[in-house]
């Protein structure tokens, strides 16, 4: 008996130096760089970084509002060519206030008020989904679409924005790159077909979604370089084995959880998936930090 209350002491004080733990990690950002192949890319483009984060969260109890404050101070540091956001901006958009979703346009504000370009597409939660079977609100979604395009991010719903160098195509300009965008698969609404219908075949391109199981159905060659985000790297996993996470053992659909994605997708489709910021449920992440994600464009060649 004496044996059996040590050990469920010692039990006991594990668990909550975890969880202790648990709460502190979503305040450790990763700031993690990579290298992005894409073919045939300009060579003004050559070097250029992007930014990606995502997955706020906002309006969660315990949210992770500083770490997002702190991605954003750092990607105004290191000045990117743009930023892509990757989706769920606030966790209960179909009954928070007015200001609880300014209190996230606020963090992301100054990016825009620095001259960096924002692109973003729309995650499960913007569209009021907190699970795959849900309705979705397409009022809710159009509410967090127009609250993004007034302080001026471009959200992408199935289509692709050009580009020539670092700046919006101009009349008569050959584009250099296009950014496509593709709709929350658990709203019914990523059509990949759609997204790269107006980029020319051989075009360079990134393509961003906020499920990765979007990637899936993207033809063979035409996302050499795609984001998601959506997991948030299982949010809670033992080390080093991210299919032993919490996300992945309490999802009845396939989980893609973070960084690039071996073998997955056709042939020629490269995916890298982001942590994200925020969390869903409870505000621990173990072995799961939240990420900003700086990719350093390259033609490969």
């Amino acid at each position: 008996m004496e044996t059996f209350k040590r050990v469920a002491g010692a039990v006991g004080i594990a668990l909550a130096i975890l969880i202790i733990y648990g709460l502190i990690e979503p305040q450790l950002l990763d700031v993690e760089e990579e290298e992005a192949v894409i073919p045939g890319l300009p060579e003004e483009w050559e070097g250029e970084e992007i930014a990606v984060f995502g997955d706020f969260q906002t309006g969660m109890w315990l949210d992770n509002k500083s770490t997002m404050e702190e991605a954003v101070t750092e990607i105004i540091e290191r000045d990117p060519a743009a930023v892509l956001m990757l989706g769920d901006y606030i966790y209960r958009p179909n009954d928070q206030s007015d200001q609880e979703i300014e209190q996230a346009l606020e963090v992301l504000r100054p990016i825009g008020e620095a001259d960096i370009p924002i692109y973003a597409v729309l995650g499960n939660h913007d569209f009021g989904l907190q699970n795959k079977d849900g309705e979705p609100a397409l009022d809710v979604a159009e509410r967090m679409r127009t609250a993004l395009e007034a302080i001026g991010v471009e959200v992408l719903h199935n289509e692709a924005i050009p580009f020539s160098g670092t700046g919006p195509v101009l009349p008569g300009v050959e584009p250099g790159l296009f950014i496509a965008g593709i709709g929350s698969d658990w709203a019914n609404a990523d059509v990949p077909a759609e997204a790269l219908a107006e980029i020319p075949a051989d075009a360079p391109r990134i393509v961003m979604m906020h499920n990765p199981n979007s990637f899936e159905e993207l033809p063979a060659g035409t996302a050499p370089f795609a984001v998601a985000g959506h997991t948030h790297g299982g949010q809670v996993r033992l080390e080093s084995a991210p299919q032993w996470s919490w996300v992945a053992l309490t999802s009845n659909e396939p989980v893609h959880v973070d960084g690039w994605i071996d073998g997955y997708g056709a042939a020629g489709n490269e995916l890298y998936v982001n942590r994200g910021i925020g969390m869903s449920t409870v505000p621990i992440r173990i072995n799961a930090r939240p990420e900003l994600t700086l990719f350093t464009l390259t033609s490969g060649e």
